[in-house]
């Protein structure tokens, strides 16, 4: 056990899914580690999750501080304004984290434990769908061949096939914990990508300048997949997911891997357009042609 306890900023952003932030609120209540500041960045056309929000903080006890926008203004900028205030607050660590999640209560400790001792700019835990024993992260990696961020482990059964702590250069940003000096040295999320591949921007970007991200599946989360995104195949999903990858693609890689990975997208995009209707078909479409204007 670490006798000096580094202050966390714990950030994360609201959009609506005022259900699930009493499980939230629950677990960061239950958590054995305490030196930490919440500060939650609502991005909700109304104010019920704000309200919620306070609310449960109130209830809890859990020191937070919000931050209202009165409008969407996207994942990467809502990280941005929480770590930006977390930095200024003068947080040793920032752990940025999804509100549609639940985790245990060692879960912080566990993490911060290993980062202090071990010297660790970058870690994640362990994550499962919420509710089942079926992995929805167990690390990850950047794929230059095909643009594509694709979780280790997705959808299989644990039967303990992902036990040791290992670097990988990708995981999605739903419960990371960074070293202050990585946002010193790599700067903010691209606000861009107003959300999806906003964390692969910034990992890309973080991988060269030398930051490794350290898989530690000790600690776990429980995650309930898209809730405040109506899931993969929504509008709002295929618009932004295929916007945003070709953008990825497009500004981070080298001139051959950028050809293999285009190609390779709209090989599967055609594919996947016969499987579409007509409304999916249309955002699909123009998803990428806007990805060209960014």
């Amino acid at each position: 056990m670490l006798t000096n306890k580094p202050k966390i900023g714990l950030v994360t952003v609201l959009y609506n899914s005022v259900e699930v932030l009493e499980g939230f609120f629950q677990s960061l209540n239950n958590q054995t580690y305490k030196n930490y500041i919440l500060y939650v960045i609502d991005n909700s056309p109304n104010d019920d999750a704000l309200n919620e929000a306070i609310k449960l903080s109130n209830d809890f006890g859990i020191n937070s501080i919000f931050i209202n926008n009165n409008d969407n203004f996207g994942v990467a900028k809502g990280n941005n304004q929480g770590i930006e205030q977390a930095l200024k607050d003068e947080c040793e660590y920032i752990l940025l984290l999804n509100n549609d999640i639940e985790f245990n209560q060692n879960t912080i400790e566990d993490l911060v434990n290993y980062t202090v001792k071990n010297d660790i700019s970058i870690i994640v835990p362990k994550t499962y769908y919420y509710n089942t024993n079926k992995l929805w992260m167990a690390g990850g990696h950047i794929s230059k061949v095909k643009g594509t961020t694709p979780h280790r482990g997705d959808l299989e059964v644990d039967v303990g096939q992902y036990e040791n702590i290992e670097e990988i250069n990708y995981a999605p940003t739903c419960f990371m914990l960074l070293d202050k000096k990585v946002f010193e040295k790599v700067g903010l999320m691209d606000e861009k990508y107003f959300v999806y591949y906003d964390d692969s921007d910034f990992l890309y970007r973080s991988n060269r300048q030398g930051f490794k991200i350290v898989y530690f599946p000790k600690a776990i989360v429980y995650h309930k997949v898209s809730i405040s995104t109506g899931g993969s195949e929504s509008l709002f999903s295929i618009y932004y997911v295929n916007r945003n990858r070709v953008y990825f693609i497009r500004k981070n890689f080298s001139f051959i891997y950028k050809n293999i990975s285009l190609c390779y997208f709209f090989f599967t995009r055609f594919i996947k357009y016969f499987s579409f209707n007509k409304e999916q078909r249309k955002t699909l479409i123009k998803g990428i042609s806007d990805s060209f204007k960014m």
